[in-house]
């Protein structure tokens, strides 16, 4: 008699901290995911601006005319500075969006497919950067 052929198990290492990690490639998803984490993150930190903006530009027509000027850098910030954050608060909200969508929709349909989490995960960087580019444009005054 013959003895079955035996398959070689697959080895798993660890990764070395100094040589493996700079090699190693992330896939879209994870880095949609690290990502939705930062803008989660980065919303929660831009939250008192939230509020101040929002606060000032609903308060009265003069403390409406000062919100306004804060972006023209009449502030304590110049003004490029205060768009630059507004532009990250745009940003982190519509990545945080389109990522929850991405989420919702893995977990409803239960596509847990390799290409349907690459494809889905593209989607969700040009949602984000398409719209982010076109409100920043807008935000600049370039529209």
């Amino acid at each position: 008699m013959t003895e079955p052929v035996k398959k070689k198990r697959p080895e798993f290492r660890n990764l070395n901290l100094f040589s493996d990690v700079r090699t190693y490639r992330m896939p879209p998803a994870a880095i949609v995911s690290i990502l939705h984490r930062a803008s989660g993150v980065l919303m929660l930190v831009l939250l008192p601006f939230i509020i101040w903006m929002f606060d000032t530009s609903l308060s009265s027509e003069y403390s409406f005319a000062r919100f306004v000027a804060a972006f023209d850098g009449q502030g304590m910030f110049p003004g490029w500075f205060v768009k630059l954050v507004a532009l990250a608060l745009i940003w982190a909200f519509l990545h945080h969006l389109g990522a929850g969508l991405r989420h919702l929709v893995l977990d409803v349909t239960h596509k847990t497919t390799k290409e349907f989490g690459r494809s889905s995960a593209m989607a969700t960087f040009v949602f984000s950067l398409v719209l982010t580019v076109l409100l920043g444009a807008k935000l600049f005054g370039l529209y």
